[in-house]
């Protein structure tokens, strides 16, 4: 009898060490366009499949981006006990795509939330320096609710063409990070679309800064066969991770992972075929602070 109740108690305590840990993400979810739809990329059938991939992953927060208004609302009506924060990136209301957060309301607590751009005026909308597209970051202070510890997660999406606004970008964001968490002491964890590869010199600013480091690189375990931009074919592969999670050095990563899930659907021709859920895929990252 003791053998088994001291059994149930090492049990128990394992199932409350692993309920300490966070699953936070990030996502492209790649914004409605017409011309997908054409070619049977339709958001209507991806987003049923999308919310059945987080629903299963459960992440706790997650940063998605390219999202229209509309297609949040799709998705926040498909996932099971999520909220969402975030504003368009054109006006700061509902024009554009966003940079919006995910998350758990029974897992964290909101405390604070906010938006800045990622242009010379950060607080309100524009292009930044030689930009194709306005960009935005949205922020929100959180409380974990089992372990009462408070943490920051940002994400963003930076720019796609402009390779000053790239830089730009960074440093900006870097500053504002270093600033909330008193040079990396608060915790802090950054998802987005970088645009930016592990093997290009932006990516140094960001792990060489002492206030975060890369989920991928301390993974205890990774998952990770392919790089994050597919481009919406199936069997691309490449090396280069585009999309990131960083977080503040305290930070315990247990685990990261780049989902290359898929579904099939008929293609033009009437032939099913496999398809990608976006253009990017997502990556997850089990963490400990």
């Amino acid at each position: 009898m003791k053998k088994v109740i001291l059994s149930l108690m090492g049990c128990l305590f394992c199932l409350a060490v692993s309920a300490q840990e966070l699953t936070v993400g990030s996502y492209n979810i790649r914004y409605k366009n017409k011309n997908d739809s054409i070619n049977g990329n339709a958001w209507n059938i991806r987003c049923k499949v999308m919310a059945r991939q987080i629903n299963w992953e459960r992440p706790d927060v997650f940063g998605t981006q390219e999202g229209l208004h509309q297609q949040l609302v799709d998705l926040d009506a498909l996932l099971d006990g999520y909220k969402w924060i975030g504003v368009g990136r054109d006006d700061g209301k509902q024009a554009g795509e966003y940079s919006a957060i995910f998350y758990k309301p029974d897992r964290v607590e909101l405390l604070e939330q906010g938006n800045f751009w990622l242009n010379e005026t950060p607080d309100k909308p524009a292009l930044g320096w030689d930009a194709a597209c306005i960009r935005i970051c949205t922020w929100g202070h959180f409380r974990d609710r089992q372990t009462k510890k408070e943490f920051y997660f940002l994400n963003l999406h930076m720019d796609h063409v402009g390779v000053t606004a790239r830089s730009e970008s960074a440093k900006l964001v870097m500053n504002r990070i270093t600033k909330m968490t008193d040079n990396g002491k608060k915790l802090a964890v950054l998802s987005g679309d970088f645009n930016v590869s592990q093997t290009n010199e932006l990516y140094s600013l960001f792990t060489e800064s002492g206030v975060l480091k890369d989920c991928y690189a301390c993974a205890k375990e990774r998952f990770a066969e392919n790089g994050t931009y597919n481009g919406y074919d199936y069997h691309f592969w490449t090396d280069q991770r585009i999309d990131h999670i960083f977080v503040t050095p305290a930070t315990t990563v247990e685990a990261y992972a780049t989902l290359t899930d898929g579904y099939w659907a008929k293609d033009m021709n009437g032939k099913m075929s496999r398809r990608t859920l976006s253009d990017h895929y997502p990556i997850f990252a089990r963490i400990k602070f």
